[in-house]
Order: C-alpha cells, then structure tokens, then sequence
C-alpha cells in the first residue's frame, strides 16, 4: 500500500523546516499527528434508523466502522435512559489518520459555504478541536439521499508541547488558519 500524500510531505519537507525553525536536536522531539478523533452525538432520537445512517457516513468518511456511544446516566428531562445509544466516535491512527487529514485540508474545508478559514486557538497543549456543522462537505457522502444532516467534532492530537509548535505544525501541513488581526 502506498504511503499517503501528507504523511510523505511531513517526513520530506515538515520534518526538516521544524527541525531547523525550533532547533531540535533529536527528531523525536519534532511535533507530530498522534491521533483524530472524531465524534457525533445524535441525541435520543425515536428513529432508530438515524444512529445506523449516521454510523454508515462515519464509515463512508473514514474507512473505519465507528464505534456507538450510550448515555452513561438517565436524564428524565431529555428523555434519556441510561444505555440508550446516543452517538458515534471513532478514533483515527496510522495511514487513515493521515489520508482523513489530507481529505479534510484539502477538499472538505474549502466547500464549507463562506470560509474564512478557521479559528487559530489551540488548547495549550497543542492539540486541536474543530466543530463541523455539516458532515456532507465530505465528498463520500451523497447529499440527495439524506433527510437531515449531522455535525461533528473534530479532535486533532499532537506530540506538540505548546500552542505555538502546534499552530506551526498545522499551519505547514496545510491547515487554512483565519489570520490574526494585528493590535491597532
């Protein structure tokens, strides 16, 4: 199996401009992807068929079966019982975090309507979040055939230490970072 196109690019190119920018004298100590995790809650719906459509788009965007998340206590004012399957996640590592990640840099973050990029804030750890209020920008799923569609949160995971070798990290795997306004 071929080696993905932004795995490649990291080792190639990223590798070595971080190395040299940050002054890392072993290569382990280079920010790199650890994982994506990505989750869906559906709530408690009455069809019974929309946790399955949804848990078919997960695995129609990543190439992995996701796994179902049930409610860890009941909830009387949303209806909600403990067990009750109440969304999806799938975590994401090796090749497919790779090809996930360059599928979303490349063609499913341009076609959301408006963009202006996104937001640059990490969590002080280097990690990323991203919110996606609709799962059919990705281009495996059909949109004539779904009813309704879906959000789902975006949980990129680095080896980065800090905000800033996160940004950079993201920002040289082609991440579309919305620009900071100077302080006038």
């Amino acid at each position: 199996m071929n080696q993905p196109t932004l795995k490649t690019a990291y080792q190639e190119q990223i590798v070595p401009e971080l190395t040299k920018s940050r002054g890392y004298k072993n290569l382990l100590e280079v920010p790199k992807l650890e994982k994506i995790v990505l989750n869906s809650g559906v709530g408690t719906s009455k069809d019974k068929n929309v946790l399955n459509d949804v848990a078919k788009d997960f695995a129609l965007i990543t190439g992995q079966k996701p796994i179902i998340t049930y409610a860890r206590k009941s909830i009387s004012n949303f209806k909600l019982r403990e067990g009750m399957p109440v969304g999806v996640k799938i975590t994401l590592r090796g090749n497919q975090m790779w090809e996930f990640m360059y599928r979303l840099i490349t063609v499913a973050l341009p076609l959301i309507r408006d963009f202006r990029g996104i937001s640059p804030k990490l969590d002080g750890r280097g990690n990323y979040s991203l919110g996606i209020a609709d799962h059919t920008i990705f281009p495996e799923i059909n949109v004539d055939t779904h009813k309704y569609t879906i959000g789902l949160d975006a949980c990129i995971v680095t080896t980065a230490k800090t905000d800033e070798e996160g940004i950079e990290l993201l920002t040289l795997l082609g991440m579309p970072f919305r620009r900071r306004l100077a302080a006038a």
